[in-house]
């Protein structure tokens, strides 16, 4: 059977006129997946069986969730081929947003990542990316608003499957969520981002920076070896006159390592001519990998010393670092989560 969230609302379209069905089907059949994230064909009292046996609604499962203290919630899904991957709800009282991985597992290597733990298995399908919103949706019991793809894995090294996935998110008769409204964060790929700056898409691009020089980037992410801080942030400064969209800048700090007065003098520098904000996210602590969390005051000095130092600035605190679900925790395997019952409906 054909997955269904790896096809556009066209393709749908096409695929049950193709079965001598009504085409009315299948705006019928994506009503209930992506505007009511209903997914279990019986529950569909509109939908006759002879449409929803073309696809695959869902191809994943959730087999454990944790909930956080502060509301976050924690996804631990099953794919197909028995691989994992995590997913994260963070709710407000205005937004909700989903944090969603585009791979299984990353092959980065960022030294403060449980995420790089077991290196890179696969890339996930635009149809596997949509269904971490699908299922943290249901789960909420509202839709998502933002979409921040900072989960595992790298977007730009799964490029086509992302920006497949990115195109299914704001479609109006798909997910419908504003691009300005979805946030892409990348270690830097310089021939991607200018390909993303090309795509007619407005959405928000991240830079994952960590380190102000070469020398101690290369240090904290292996892959950095392959670009310079000069061409990845010159690839964002195109990706902004294209677009005119910010871009942001991210810093893990890690105590003792990227934390210090002439770290924050570099990185103000580099961020003065994109005239971006700089996000400082303190490290979450991953049993051995090597790093130390900041101390508050640690991370307040930081960032005076950037104010100081010209650059706009922004302290990130996390979400749901009690389940392991804030920044650098995503894994492929469930920690301080509970088994959710197995669903027939998802198979």
């Amino acid at each position: 059977m054909i997955p269904l969230l790896e096809m556009t609302f066209d393709e749908l379209t096409s695929a049950v006129v193709s079965a001598g069905l009504p085409a009315y089907r299948a705006r019928q059949l994506a009503e209930w997946v992506y505007k009511k994230f209903v997914t279990d064909p019986a529950a569909m009292t509109n939908v006759p069986n002879a449409v929803t046996e073309l696809f695959d609604i869902l191809t994943s499962r959730t087999v454990a969730r944790a909930d956080s203290t502060d509301g976050t919630v924690k996804l631990l899904l099953e794919l197909r081929d028995g691989e994992n991957i995590e997913c994260v709800s963070i709710p407000t009282a205005k937004r909700h947003t989903a944090c969603v991985s585009t791979q299984v597992g990353c092959a980065m290597g960022c030294g403060f990542c449980a995420s790089s733990l077991g290196g890179l298995k696969r890339n996930l399908t635009s149809g596997e990316i949509l269904e971490q919103i699908i299922h943290l949706a249901a789960m909420a019991g509202r839709r998502v608003t933002n979409v921040v793809l900072m989960g595992m894995g790298e977007p730009l090294a799964n490029y086509k499957a992302t920006v497949a996935a990115i195109r299914a998110m704001i479609d109006p008769q798909r997910l419908d969520i504003s691009a300005r409204h979805i946030t892409v964060s990348t270690v830097g790929m310089p021939a991607q981002i200018d390909s993303l700056a090309r795509e007619n898409l407005p959405i928000t691009l991240a830079i994952s920076l960590h380190a102000p020089n070469d020398d101690l980037r290369r240090r904290i992410i292996p892959a950095a070896r392959r670009t310079t801080i000069t061409e990845v942030l010159g690839a964002a400064r195109r990706f902004y006159e294209a677009r005119r969209r910010e871009v942001t800048i991210e810093y893990v700090l890690l105590g003792g390592v990227n934390d210090t007065k002439l770290c924050a003098v570099q990185l103000a520098r580099l961020a003065a001519p994109l005239r971006c904000k700089v996000n400082l996210i303190a490290c979450n602590a991953v049993e051995g990998m090597g790093y130390r969390s900041p101390t508050k005051a640690e991370v307040k000095a930081f960032a005076a010393r950037l104010a100081k130092e010209g650059a706009k600035v922004n302290i990130r605190h996390p979400r749901g670092s009690d389940i392991a679900a804030a920044c650098g925790q995503l894994r492929r395997r469930p920690q301080h989560t509970s088994a959710v019952p197995h669903d027939p409906s998802t198979e």
